[in-house]
């Protein structure tokens, strides 16, 4: 199977290189994670469109883990 691509860098598979884009999603209520900009805290927003987009799923997982174990309760999802 071939699974390279040139978009997609094995060597550096932590550096943005997947053409792809995830956002985080409360389990609680079912809203998005956004950034807020006046203050850089985390703002629940209702559609997937006005989330933080994190461009590989593997820096999505991260801040997932890291929300998680500060007490949250969110997953990652794939925006199509």
């Amino acid at each position: 199977m071939h699974f390279w691509a040139p978009e997609i860098d094995p060597a550096h598979p932590m550096e943005c290189t997947q053409p792809e884009r995830y956002v985080l999603q409360r389990l609680t209520t079912g809203q998005f994670l956004a950034i807020d900009a006046r203050d850089q805290s985390l703002l629940d927003v209702p559609d997937a469109g006005s989330a933080y987009l994190f461009h590989t799923h593997e820096a999505a997982l991260r801040a997932a883990g890291e929300l998680n174990r500060l007490g949250g309760s969110v997953d990652v999802v794939k925006v199509e």
